[in-house]
């Protein structure tokens, strides 16, 4: 492994850290407003300042922090098994199933789904307990972002489809949903892998558009969305730059898993 994937890795280990225990580390809870402090600048009690309502914002980030670096990989985990399903069928299957399945493949992707991902969340009640809104944002992420691997996941069970092994289990009589589940998709392990870690970015940066607009996760919980519409206010953010702080962590843990992605493409 290079220098950088492994300074990358470290990062991102020690931002995983911090997230979890934000409950340890964090000075107040993230909701606790320190009325007689609002919009105060940082000092040795707020490492970040106070937000106007008088919430520290070091705390916030380290809970908005845990938030993105658990859920996404959640929601990237439930996309990667949709698409492990719906492209491994279609691809082991052929024929009439896989031009349906890729037809509606196509069709999905030719939407876009961030703003179909917008709209959907919209519809949906905004006055939702944040952890309900939390289990609907990211879910809403994992069952509209599996097209684009689905068809990569598609492409690999073909090129095994008429390999020796896999005619030798048939020869053998094994049933199709046995040959699928015990000889196909165990052999599609790096492909999975590949989808399922390329996913994790660009759901937590999809997270982050959603709290910009204000259909992410709901207040008081916070998450790296939502503390970034504190940006909405340029004047301010010039008299407060510490406000820029979420969007530099956001930027460095998507370029560290892109790092760590293009390290895994360059190896293999």
């Amino acid at each position: 492994m290079k220098l950088t994937a492994k300074l990358a890795a470290a990062i991102l280990a020690m931002v995983f850290i911090a997230s979890v225990l934000a409950g340890v580390w964090a000075p107040a809870h993230y909701a606790k407003q320190f009325r007689s402090d609002p919009s105060v600048s940082p000092s040795s009690k707020y490492l970040l300042g106070t937000d106007e309502l008088g919430r520290d914002r070091f705390s916030r980030l380290l809970y908005g922090t845990r938030v993105s670096l658990l859920l996404a990989p959640a929601a990237a985990l439930l996309s990667t098994l949709l698409a492990a399903l719906i492209g491994g069928l279609a691809g082991y299957f052929g024929g009439r199933s896989e031009r349906l399945a890729m037809l509606f493949t196509d069709l999905f992707m030719s939407m876009p789904w961030l703003f179909l991902l917008i709209t959907v969340r919209a519809v949906l009640p905004l006055n939702t307990p944040p952890i309900t809104s939390v289990l609907i944002t990211f879910s809403l992420l994992g069952l509209l972002g599996w097209a684009a691997s689905a068809r990569m996941v598609c492409s690999g069970v073909k090129s095994l489809r008429d390999s020796e092994f896999i005619l030798q289990a048939k020869a053998a009589g094994c049933r199709a949903w046995r040959l699928f589940a015990i000889h196909m998709l165990p052999n599609l392990k790096p492909i999975l892998l590949a989808q399922f870690w390329i996913s994790v970015p660009v759901f937590i940066l999809a997270e982050a558009n959603l709290g910009i607009l204000g259909l992410g996760v709901s207040e008081p919980l916070p998450s790296w969305g939502s503390m970034l519409r504190e940006l909405e206010d340029f004047s301010a953010v010039g008299l407060q730059p510490w406000r820029l702080v979420p969007l530099f962590l956001l930027l460095a843990v998507v370029s560290c898993f892109q790092v760590l992605i293009s390290e895994k493409e360059y190896s293999r």
